[in-house]
């Protein structure tokens, strides 16, 4: 991103924005300095938009703006379910797409014990390059099996779209970080992943599919 000559700031908190006479937003920072700039974009998430649907009256308990559910998706009414956004769970249209066939197979399929597994679901952050995650991070990783049972590895490289550029400051780079569970055989599990680049958004389905399949380094 500051190859394409954007002004990127890591770890830096603001405390007020301010409207200025010139029609200007100014963003105070905690450091004492400020940034001025025509537009601001605050993105600090979704409330579910459950206001309409009075779910106080049919005494559906919500805390946090979000219907509580539990595994199943049943909320603290028998015969109530919600899934999705309004849920407050993981905010992806693919999860609540499959939320609502799964409680679908549940109630009339004859499916009884079946549920969502939210494990190795693909994320993407859509900025450029784009970043995609599914599955542990190392961090993670490390807690669940200690750190001797789990190895890293990362792959840095330039890809193909940017590979015929004549300047080296615009063959931009992608990066890639595989994290591996060690069993007791030796074999090494890939139970995260880690990429940002170019088109690497596209990626992340069919590595998660990898993920949840088993695969090994």
């Amino acid at each position: 991103m500051k190859k394409l000559h954007l002004d990127v700031r890591l770890n830096t908190p603001f405390d007020s924005v301010e409207k200025l006479a010139n029609g200007m937003h100014r963003v105070n920072l905690s450091d004492g300095t400020h940034v001025d700039a025509e537009v601001v974009l605050s993105a600090l998430g979704r409330t579910p938009n459950l206001d309409a649907l009075n779910l106080g009256n049919a005494g559906v308990e919500v805390s946090r703006g979000a219907v509580v559910v539990d595994e199943f998706q049943n909320s603290s009414v028998p015969g109530i379910y919600a899934i999705g956004d309004a849920t407050n769970q993981i905010n992806l249209t693919p999860v609540a797409i499959r939320q609502g066939r799964i409680v679908s197979d549940r109630i009339f399929g004859g499916k009884t014990d079946l549920k969502m597994c939210y494990d190795n679901i693909a994320t993407v952050i859509f900025s450029h390059p784009p970043i995609g995650s599914v599955g542990l991070t190392e961090e993670a990783a490390v807690k669940k099996w200690g750190a001797d049972n789990v190895k890293t590895y990362k792959s840095t490289f330039i890809n193909m779209y940017y590979s015929p550029a004549k300047s080296d400051d615009l063959k931009l780079k992608s990066m890639f970080k595989l994290i591996c569970h060690v069993e007791p055989d030796g074999v090494e599990r890939v139970v995260g992943a880690y990429a940002i680049g170019k088109s690497v958004d596209e990626m992340m389905q069919g590595i998660s599919v990898a993920v949840t399949m088993g695969a090994t380094k």
